[in-house]
């Protein structure tokens, strides 16, 4: 029951103590910076019923913004992938030529600054990823690799 209970706890305590999700009207203007857009699909081969993210993706030279859901969890952090990934192995493979962008703390789509020094252009994929237990969440392909434009 001790087991239970803290698991529950884990699961729980990112909702409960999850800020707002970001104002419509936010959301809005940052779309209309949109330079790519991708999708998070539920059944993503990595993701499963308990990790899983859907929903419109879009992504600005300042701004990643999310239209959609993401199962709750811990420690989600938001990388840019230089190429598409859809389980946790795929991502470890590329986890240190990744950029991690920042913290996802909503699960009712979210609105997470790029930093200074971080070029969109040079990745492909956004990927969700907990931390604290190493867990593939989610990926959202938003431009053609490179590789695939040769």
């Amino acid at each position: 029951m001790l087991a239970l209970g803290f698991g529950a706890g884990i699961y729980a305590l990112p909702i409960l103590t999850a800020p707002a999700a970001p104002d419509a009207d936010v959301l809005d203007r940052v779309a209309a910076e949109t330079l790519y857009a991708g999708r998070f699909v539920r059944d993503l081969r990595g993701s499963n019923r308990l990790h899983w993210g859907e929903g419109e993706v879009r992504v600005s030279r300042k701004h990643i913004a999310h239209f959609g859901h993401l199962a709750p969890g811990p420690d989600y952090k938001l990388y840019l992938a230089p190429r598409f990934v859809d389980t946790e192995a795929a991502f470890l493979l590329v986890k240190d030529v990744s950029r991690r962008v920042g913290d996802v703390r909503t699960f009712n789509g979210f609105l997470v600054e790029v930093p200074a020094g971080i070029d969109v252009r040079d990745y492909n994929t956004v990927v969700i990823w907990c931390e604290s237990f190493d867990q593939f969440i989610s990926a959202a392909e938003y431009q053609a690799s490179r590789h695939d434009q040769d």
